[in-house]
């Protein structure tokens, strides 16, 4: 149901709202507006009441500016109307749109305007917004006694435009009074500046900034307060309630002051130059600490602004109120500026003061220059440098730590501290991937203030409280690369560092690292000429041992010189060899002590099984390191030095194949720690003499087999030369004899005697031509000839296993005729019952005797009732193929060892180094020599073939 208007015509309507604005656009008086609007309300409008009021925005309520009522008593409609949260008055402020009600006496949303309602019966109301530029100023509420509150369009429209007119009028009323009421800094600002430029000294141009401030924010009161670097606090320098609260003029009291840990929030803020404010019920603080600030100030409100001069923090300038305000933008520029004049002119009182710091700490980094320049003792340099760099920083420690890369932690190769404090004796922990960042980008040292409570450097804070220490500066000596180096300066108190102690630091860091990168290039030098020297000293022996009197004793000697030199590279009071050969069941102690702490039992049995060192070391393709305490009961029975901590074993080792015969065991105190070079330098010397003791071995072993081979070839010469002396002289007594009558007897006796002078013959060349070398002489002979006669030499051992021999590719035609022959058939077997055009050429006799072992070892593998097959075949012009091929057994060690392609190790046990072995290898050997080639090996069905490659002869047979 709408709402009933007064009969007015069109124009009289027209005529109203131009007149009502007209009034809007002229009038500056807001009362006059507001009534005039009220007045043409009630007019153009039939509503009983009528209330227009204003909109506070700092204390967030309406205030009543007038309007009309049933009982025409206007002091209700001038009070303040607080908002209720939900309520409809709230509601059309945050909406800022029309809201209507049809009956007020119902709507428990507006409990002050119900209650207004039931006493007068407005039923239909309207609560109409007065906005502009989506700002809320105000508020019109319409009531009448009918039920409703529907608009015509026409009246909507002609309140629109009035209540429209009304809020741009009531907007720039209230931009021109915030513009008069705003306050502008500039002025005093330089009011301020031209005051203070003229005045003598700090503390008079601090009073000045203090009364200029106050006057500015008029806040209960203004104070300077000063940072004290060292004892981590603030003390109030100068006040508006003191004319000077400064130390300079009462030296013996201190004044009030205000530790970090009181301020921690503020000063941090204040650190990072921010300003700090707190109002009513406003922070740019943590609530929690806010509460805490106030009351420790004693203050209700607060604006402190940062003295920051070269990023140190010199204090703050603080405006303090007693009661809840809010800090407008003004007061806030004007505290930071003034804040800002401050640290201008704060650096002039004490120029002098600083000009000097700054000429020592440039004196002090020069005299560091020339110290690295003139000076070659690393701990002289360091020991001038720290001294001077802790006088200057008033600091308490001087530690130089360097990052060990085999242990994963830092090392400290250098510290300087006051006699009454005890050393740092730990090593610091590997820093954490931010910490690494962190040093590795910074470009000045890093502070930590307040170590127990910063979580930078977190690794490091429990061995460093327990040994007093509060506060740190950090530097890495090696800008924008890893923080291998770092000088560390510690404080026993919670303190600040300057930026001219950070970059004092960091010049000073820079040129230490360059000692250290100087002092580790040394160290290197020094200990590669160490290895260089134990190294040339090995092979000086391999020089002298030449001239001792047996290889035995050259063999000993080396290995304890190399002992002694492993000893000398690492400074190890312990290093020892347990050595065995192929075949041993039992190590020998080879030692070399220098501490009687590190004795053991050298003369203990070692069982290389068992010994759980060497089982260690044969298991590890490097070295190995682990502390005594590892070792089992059986391996402390013998390696038993009350010193003895750390232990390191490596195995001596040359090639892959070849088996290790010794172990290196180097032992030390339990603190010693093996860096990646002296585990260098080990290797490289243990590889030495790994070779060299295998170089020494095997020339002792061929020294040795040589010996006995001419004492075995001078034996057999000898025993050759009386059996044929023997026979030549039985012979004589034969022919001396005569021949016997009996015609058959004579030709048996012709035939044998003939052998015997062709035998005594063969035997007088070996013994001329083939003493002390073999003789190789060029015959030739037909395949089968050859083959006739080594199987007629075998016969016995063919009738002895029953074994079946078959002889195939002799034949000229396309259809190569088999020959089967059995002990039986042998005598039977005519060279010309199998005619062959092949025939070879070389040393018949030792191609004859090669053939002969084949042909014996395939015998002695081959089960009974087993067959031998021989085969021939033309590979060429040049190369004849003989292979014999049976089913026998032959051992898989035996058939790798005979491989040409296989590694062999002549130190180690080998199946080669006895018979059939032996024979075999020697039968490849003398092929080679002959131009030919002896091959062993096995088919996938399990037959094992000797295959000979034999030259042919020129000429065929």
């Amino acid at each position: 149901m709408g709402q009933p208007q007064k009969s007015l015509t069109d124009e009289q309507q027209i005529l109203a709202l131009c007149s009502i604005l007209q009034t809007l656009r002229e009038e500056d008086d807001v009362d006059v507006l507001i009534a005039s609007t009220i007045s043409y309300i009630e007019k153009q409008f039939d509503y009983s009441l009528i209330w227009i009021a204003l909109y506070d925005r700092l204390k967030h309520t309406l205030w009543g500016q007038g309007g009309v009522t049933p009982d025409r008593d206007p002091s209700f409609l001038r009070k303040r109307v607080v908002f209720n949260p939900g309520d409809i008055l709230e509601q059309v402020v945050i909406e800022q749109g029309p809201l209507g009600v049809v009956d007020l006496r119902k709507e428990t949303r507006a409990a002050t305007w119900q209650k207004f309602g039931i006493k007068f019966n407005i039923q239909g109301t309207i609560f109409w917004p007065i906005r502009h530029k989506g700002r809320f100023l105000g508020l019109l509420l319409l009531g009448s006694e009918r039920w409703g509150y529907l608009l015509p369009g026409d009246s909507k429209t002609r309140l629109t435009i009035v209540l429209g007119a009304l809020g741009a009028v009531l907007y720039q009323k209230e931009i021109d009074s915030q513009q008069k009421q705003t306050k502008r800094p500039d002025e005093p600002l330089l009011k301020l500046l031209e005051n203070i430029r003229i005045l003598n000294n700090l503390d008079q141009r601090l009073k000045a900034l203090v009364e200029a401030t106050h006057q500015f924010v008029s806040p209960s009161r203004t104070n300077i307060y000063w940072f004290d670097r060292q004892g981590r606090y603030f003390w109030c320098r100068m006040s508006n309630q003191m004319a000077n609260m400064g130390r300079i003029s009462n030296p013996e009291q201190a004044p009030p002051g205000m530790t970090v840990q009181e301020l921690s929030e503020l000063y941090y803020a204040l650190s990072v130059n921010e300003i700090v404010w707190i109002g009513d019920a406003r922070s740019s603080l943590k609530s929690h600490f806010t509460a805490k600030l106030l009351q420790r100030l004693r203050v209700r409100s607060l604006l402190a602004a940062p003295i920051i001069w070269q990023k140190d923090l010199l204090g703050f300038l603080a405006v303090e109120d007693h009661e809840p305000r809010i800090w407008v933008e003004a007061d806030k520029n004007f505290v930071q500026g003034a804040a800002g004049l401050i640290s201008l002119v704060a650096p002039i009182d004490n120029m002098e003061s600083t000009i000097q710091k700054i000429q020592d700490d440039t004196y002090l980094t020069s005299q560091v220059a020339q110290a690295i320049y003139y000076k070659h003792e690393f701990n002289d340099i360091l020991r001038t440098c720290a001294t001077k760099v802790l006088e200057r920083l008033s600091a308490t420690r001087f530690l130089l730590l360097l990052y060990d890369v085999d242990q994963n932690n830092y090392q400290i190769i250098y510290q300087n501290q006051p006699h009454n404090r005890r050393p740092l004796i730990f090593a610091f922990n590997e820093l954490t991937e931010v910490d690494i960042s962190l040093l590795n980008s910074a470009t000045t040292a890093v502070d930590v203030e307040k170590l127990d409570e910063d979580l930078r450097f977190f690794n490091w804070q429990s061995p460093l409280l327990e040994y007093g220490v509060r506060s740190l500066l950090i530097c890495n000596c090696t800008q924008g690369h890893a923080p291998n180096a770092l000088l560390l300066i510690t404080h026993e108190n919670h303190r600040s560092w300057s930026s001219l102690e950070k970059e004092l630091l960091w010049v000073v860091g820079q040129q230490i690292g360059v000692i250290v990168h100087q002092w580790q290039l040394q160290t290197d030098n020094d200990q590669q000429k160490k290895v260089l020297y134990s190294i040339q000293q090995c092979l000086r022996v391999l020089e002298q041992s030449e001239q001792s009197s047996t290889t035995e004793i050259r063999a000993k000697h080396l290995e304890r010189t190399v002992l002694e030199q492993i000893a000398y590279v690492l400074g190890c009071p312990l290093v020892l060899m347990l050595s065995w050969s192929s075949g041993q069941t039992h190590a020998e102690i080879i030692e070399s002590i220098t501490d009687h702490g590190f004795g053991i039992a050298a003369d203990a049995k070692i069982n290389i099984q068992s010994e759980a060192l060497i089982q260690w070391a044969l298991s590890q393709n490097s070295y190995l390191s682990f502390s005594v305490d590892d070792l089992p009961p059986e391996s402390r029975k013998w390696l038993n030095g009350s010193g003895i901590g750390q232990i390191l074993i490596i195995a001596l080792r040359t090639a892959a194949v070849y088996e290790p015969t010794a172990v290196v065991v180097i032992a030390d105190h339990r603190q010693r720690q093996w860096s990646q070079i002296n585990l260098n330098a080990i290797e490289t010397l243990v590889n030495q003499l790994a070779w060299s003791r295998r170089q020494q071995q095997i020339t002792q072993l061929l020294e040795s087999t040589h010996k006995e081979l001419q004492q075995l070839n001078w034996y057999k010469h000898s025993r050759l030369e009386e059996i044929h002396r023997t026979t030549a002289l039985l012979l004589g007594q034969i022919h001396d004899l005569g021949i016997p009558s009996n015609d058959l007897t004579r030709t048996r006796y012709q035939l044998l005697l003939r052998q015997l002078d062709q035998t005594t013959a063969s035997m007088s060349g070996l013994l001329k031509l083939e003493q002390w070398q073999l003789h190789k002489s060029v015959e030739t002979m037909p395949i089968s000839s050859l083959l006739k006669r080594s199987l007629e030499r075998i016969e016995t051992l063919l009738e002895q296993h029953k074994l079946w021999v078959g002889v195939h590719g002799l034949g000229q035609s396309g259809a190569e005729p088999e020959i089967v022959s059995t002990s039986s058939f042998l005598p039977g077997i005519q060279t010309s019952s199998y005619p062959s055009s092949m025939a070879i050429s070389g040393d018949i006799v030792k191609i004859e005797l090669i053939l002969h072992e084949l042909l014996v070892f395939a015998c002695h593998r081959s089960q009974s009732g087993g067959r031998i097959d021989i085969w021939c075949r033309r590979l060429d012009e040049q190369l004849l193929e003989l292979s014999i091929t049976d089913n026998g057994f032959i051992e898989p060690k035996l058939l790798a060892a005979l491989h040409h392609n296989t590694p062999k190790d002549v130190l180690a046990l080998s199946v080669v180094n006895e018979l059939p072995g032996l024979h075999l290898r020697i039968c490849q050997n003398l092929m080679q020599e002959l131009g030919g080639e002896l091959y062993i090996y096995q088919l996938p069905d399990r037959r094992v073939v000797s295959r000979l490659l034999l030259p042919l002869a020129a000429k065929n047979f």
